[in-house]
């Protein structure tokens, strides 16, 4: 595994690096990256058995260019655009946005949303995304982090007597499974055109 620009993320090697250039550079990054997790959101792939959104992506993505500390007031500011009551969600509506909407069935996966962008941010400082086997199971790892609050909220929302996982795991294994490959191509490949920007 790659040790090169240790500690540093994607974000942290492109632009400025210091003074009020880089909190304007924050600041763009942040901006951009809720509209592109609000953007993502709204993106159905066709996919069988259920179709594909592409959110996780997103986040998981978000999560490894902008280490952890950016990356996560990257999506606090998402959660809180969507609290809001604007369209952000995947599933949100004008019939059911903001608060409302993030309070049901798909509370806990945002509760993943955020832990998920924490811990690919921590294991992209370490260097995980410079190799696509260490970027897949740091993509595994927040997938996991997604699903872990996602059912356990569905459980204690609807009752663990009914078919939790059916509702929340297994249609979208097959998704998952694809966008986690497509991520864990897509990081190490930016990092080799930074190293070839800057060689």
């Amino acid at each position: 595994m790659q040790t090169t620009w240790n500690n540093n993320v994607l974000s942290d090697v492109i632009g400025a690096n210091e003074g009020a250039a880089l909190r304007a550079k924050q600041a763009v990054l942040v901006v951009a990256g809720v509209l592109l997790l609000a953007v993502a959101a709204k993106i159905k792939v066709p996919m069988w058995p259920v179709p594909i959104t592409m959110g996780t992506f997103a986040v998981l993505t978000i999560g490894a260019a902008y280490g952890a500390r950016l990356g996560l007031v990257t999506i606090i500011g998402y959660m809180l655009v969507g609290a809001l009551g604007f369209d952000v969600f995947a599933g949100s509506s004008a019939e059911a946005a903001g608060l409302t909407y993030m309070m049901g069935g798909t509370g806990g996966y945002l509760v993943g949303y955020v832990l998920a962008t924490v811990a690919l941010g921590a294991l992209a400082q370490r260097g995980w995304d410079r190799s696509v086997l260490w970027m897949a199971l740091a993509m595994l790892i927040g997938t996991v982090l997604i699903y872990v609050p996602g059912l356990a909220w569905l459980g204690q929302l609807y009752g663990w007597d009914k078919p939790i996982l059916a509702w929340g795991l297994t249609p979208f294994l097959i998704g998952d499974a694809i966008k986690l490959a497509l991520a864990a191509l897509v990081l190490p490949a930016a990092w080799k055109l930074v190293g070839r920007a800057r060689g």
